[in-house]
């Protein structure tokens, strides 16, 4: 990792004071905050993570790779990395903040999305993963959560916690990721390739075509993977023959017979009329996103001193101007 802060980083960032808006998330990796940059006016979102923790799981190397990951990737449909700094006690990473959500929440509210909508995603998901496979990064957590969705409903993939750099050629063995996504040569331990975020993107137009995964979810790998081989991933009968076709060719045991090209997917029937073009997919909003959603209960602006005993030296001054680890 670089040793020195990056342009517009750390010192910069310390000089704004971000202010502590509210809590988006808590889970095992850490806590996600809604601040404001104060001195961009700007609302973003703030990954914090315990150090203690991170050396008590031994994780650092990983995150390390996720900050490098995001100071490389540059694409319309990558939620783009904006700082990354340390405190005493704690590591941060700070993005875009997205209002407008996640898919998973969106798929909630529709149930299950036309195929038009469907085929759109698709293709903004392709465009990502063929990006960042051309540049030897696996995602290895493609699923509805980690995908964003920007102020007109196009997506942002977002979450690289768990992702690695692997050379082509190169193979993994560590099984991560969430189960329900995990393509099987994943949940056996490998070795296994980029061709498993095609099994995962699979699996996530499955659920948004269909309204429902085509595996439950099970306890833990083991199982999980016993239920995957047992499965032969049939589309319902109301999906397309070109969309079931799709399905198949990406929920396909064997990894060397997935998709995984953009030629692929450009000749591909349920992509016929679509042109794989970034600033063309963006050219409309997505009515689906953007469409008014039943009002959710507001969120009461908090009092400052909600976080007064919030353990996170955010805006730490001492000691100062600390770039990433390196």
């Amino acid at each position: 990792m670089p040793g020195t802060p990056q342009p517009g980083s750390v010192g910069v960032l310390r000089s704004r004071s971000p202010q502590i808006l509210g809590l988006v998330a808590k889970g095992s990796f850490g806590t996600i905050l809604k601040v404001l940059d104060c001195g961009r006016e700007k609302v973003c979102a703030v990954k914090v993570m315990p150090k203690v923790e991170v050396l008590r799981r031994d994780t650092l190397k990983q995150c390390k790779e996720e900050v490098s990951i995001q100071r490389q990737v540059r694409h319309p449909f990558v939620h783009g990395l904006g700082d990354s700094w340390q405190g005493q006690r704690h590591l941060f990473i700070m993005c875009t903040y997205c209002s407008t959500g996640d898919l998973h929440a969106l798929w909630r509210a529709a149930g299950r999305f036309a195929e038009a909508t469907v085929r759109l995603f698709a293709a903004e998901l392709v465009l990502v993963l063929v990006y960042l496979h051309d540049l030897g990064i696996v995602h290895r957590d493609v699923k509805m959560e980690n995908i964003l969705l920007d102020e007109r409903g196009h997506l942002k993939l977002a979450d690289f916690g768990l992702s690695r750099h692997l050379r082509w050629g190169e193979r993994a063995h560590t099984i991560c990721g969430t189960l329900q996504y995990m393509a099987p040569e994943v949940l056996s331990g490998g070795p296994y390739s980029h061709a498993a975020d095609w099994w995962s993107l699979g699996v996530l137009l499955f659920a948004l075509a269909s309204g429902e995964f085509p595996v439950a979810p099970a306890g833990d790998h083991v199982a999980m993977l016993e239920r995957v081989n047992r499965s032969s991933y049939a589309s319902p009968p109301a999906l397309s023959p070109a969309l079931a076709r799709l399905l198949a060719e990406l929920l396909c045991h064997n990894p060397l017979r997935r998709l995984r090209y953009l030629h692929h997917f450009q000749d591909h029937p349920f992509f016929w009329g679509v042109t794989f073009d970034a600033d063309l997919l963006q050219k409309d909003p997505v009515a689906v996103a953007v469409a008014p959603r039943p009002p959710e209960p507001p969120s009461p602006t908090p009092d400052p001193s909600t976080f007064d005993d919030f353990d996170c030296d955010l805006t730490a001054t001492a000691p100062p101007d600390q770039p990433w680890p390196g």
